[in-house]
């Protein structure tokens, strides 16, 4: 039944999940971070609600458009999942924009594999990514993942590498200009420390420890999985993953880097783990199977969050 609904891209399956996220978020906000109607600034709240719901656009945008999955709403899915089994994401602002930013970001970025426009194409993710490290500055390392497509599809082009230099340089007199606007100069040099907050990753909470383990684990078998099944499918498509693999990593350091008392990035990791997970269930051939999988991949991390509150 579940399969029959999501193997399929129908409205009604954007409806059903922005409508649960919707509920979700609020459900966070008041019963796992104890906030009260009183304490609710309602203008903040939608704007940040209102990214977070358009990002499931752009997820379904990019995995579409890149063919990096079939046609069908398990992205989408799986997406709107990963935030029940990390709830606290919720509550970091920082990381809602910082996450939707990057997205905007793997949108360009994939999309070099066309070689057209590829100078625009480095520029908006460069741009992009500058843009996402206002919220959390160690954001600029996925960077890295940019010069990994420069040198993937056209290394040759001395003006490929330069481009970023421009993108950095506008982005440094764009946001300089609104800083002496708002009377903050000193934001980015406050801001772009680069800090280690090492009191903040060292003390071992066992739970969160354990499940972050295993959420990588399971992400690098995933992703093991999708490159053998996928080396049959041409060099292309395995190209695009190796990218989408390097994200993941690039991802998982920069949560650990920014992980403070109110901060967890974990959530610029979704994206990458949704696409091991949808290709994963793509090469499934036996319905059965794959039924009991999607019910159990909705009824856990559910029983999982209502028994932590």
């Amino acid at each position: 039944m579940i399969s029959s609904i999501f193997e399929k891209t129908k409205p009604v399956n954007f409806i059903i999940l922005l409508v649960f996220l919707f509920l979700f978020y609020w459900s966070v906000q008041f019963y796992l971070f104890d906030l009260t109607m009183s304490n609710v600034e309602i203008a903040p709240s939608i704007g940040i609600l209102t990214i977070l719901l358009f990002s499931v656009f752009v997820v379904d945008f990019v995995v579409k458009r890149n063919k990096l999955t079939g046609t069908n709403s398990f992205a989408i899915l799986f997406f709107t999942l990963l935030f029940v089994v990390f709830p606290e994401t919720l509550g970091d602002n920082n990381a809602i924009f910082t996450s939707f930013f990057l997205l905007l970001a793997m949108r360009r970025l994939l999309s070099i594999k066309s070689l057209k426009s590829i100078k625009l194409k480095i520029f908006d993710a460069g741009l992009w990514i500058c843009i996402s490290s206002v919220f959390y500055e160690w954001a600029l390392l996925y960077l890295l993942l940019v010069f990994a497509a420069i040198y993937i599809y056209d290394p040759k082009n001395i003006r490929n590498w330069l481009v970023l230099l421009s993108a950095g340089f506008c982005f440094f007199m764009i946001l300089y200009g609104i800083l002496i606007l708002l009377d903050k100069p000193s934001f980015i040099l406050d801001h772009y420390d680069f800090a280690i907050d090492y009191d903040a990753i060292f003390p071992i909470k066992w739970w969160t420890s354990l499940k972050m383990t295993l959420y990588a684990l399971f992400n690098m078998a995933l992703a093991f999985s999708a490159f053998v099944n996928l080396s049959k499918s041409g060099v292309g498509k395995v190209i695009i993953m190796r990218l989408i693999a390097f994200s993941f990593i690039i991802g998982l350091i920069v949560n650990v880097l920014v992980i403070t008392e109110n901060n967890n990035a974990v959530m610029i990791t979704f994206f990458p783990s949704v696409v091991f997970i949808v290709n994963y269930l793509e090469f499934i051939k036996k319905p059965k199977f794959l039924e009991l999988i999607l019910i159990a991949s909705i009824m856990v991390p559910i029983i999982v969050f209502v028994t932590k509150l």
